[in-house]
């Protein structure tokens, strides 16, 4: 009689972790659907608008995406795997820094002034996208480190977006590429703190784990 009661806990908090998990996934696939879809139109609208501050918004939805598939792949697996793909996480994060900066550094040398309104209108639209994301995310209770990865990310998105309103609204008021281009440089220093944010979570995760405690 006790090994059926043990048996029935088991399976009943077997089947507790696998819904726990199913939820998670259901999560991260809509917010990895809705970021490649800002991803898509953040760098095209930049191309278009010869927005800096555009296309490297477009370019961190895209590193999201690619941090919410490993995420999902991390789903149910072991801590270890859970720390190892927030530390690709962090990895990713900051060389989209770099290549931003260098992007920024290129057009400091020359480059075409931005359509201002294109840059407030898709900065509008991602901003409530983002407030989308968050509001999924938290859905998730617990520690997992990749749903905090997840949270950092779109968090920086929305400072990002807001930003670039400001940036829209400057550059139509001076005629002047400039302040797309500082807005480049600042969403550079956003993604590598984030990147930074996410590592050094890792980091604490896997010490955790190896002092006993849960993540």
């Amino acid at each position: 009689m006790k090994e059926r009661i043990v048996a029935k806990t088991d399976n009943t908090e077997l089947a507790g972790l696998d819904t726990s998990n199913a939820a998670d996934q259901r999560i991260l696939v809509k917010v990895l659907l809705i970021n490649l879809g800002q991803s898509v139109a953040g760098i095209g609208f930049g191309i278009w608008a010869a927005s800096t501050a555009l296309m490297g918004a477009g370019l961190d939805n895209l590193a999201d995406a690619s941090v919410y598939a490993v995420s999902l792949y991390a789903i149910g697996r072991a801590a270890t795997v859970k720390v190892q793909a927030a530390r690709l996480s962090g990895v990713l994060l900051i060389a989209l820094a770099v290549l931003l900066l260098v992007e920024v550094l290129r057009r400091f040398a020359g480059g075409e002034e931005p359509v201002g309104l294109a840059m407030m209108a898709m900065a509008a639209v991602n901003a409530a996208l983002n407030l989308v994301c968050l509001r999924l995310l938290r859905r998730h209770r617990g520690e997992d480190v990749n749903f905090k990865a997840s949270a950092i990310f779109t968090s920086n998105d929305s400072i990002v977006n807001g930003a670039i309103v400001l940036s829209g609204a400057l550059v139509m008021w001076l005629g002047s590429n400039v302040p797309d281009l500082i807005l480049g440089v600042v969403v550079a220093a956003i993604a590598a703190k984030g990147g930074r944010d996410i590592l050094r979570e890792a980091s604490e995760t896997e010490r955790r784990t190896a002092s006993g405690q849960a993540v």
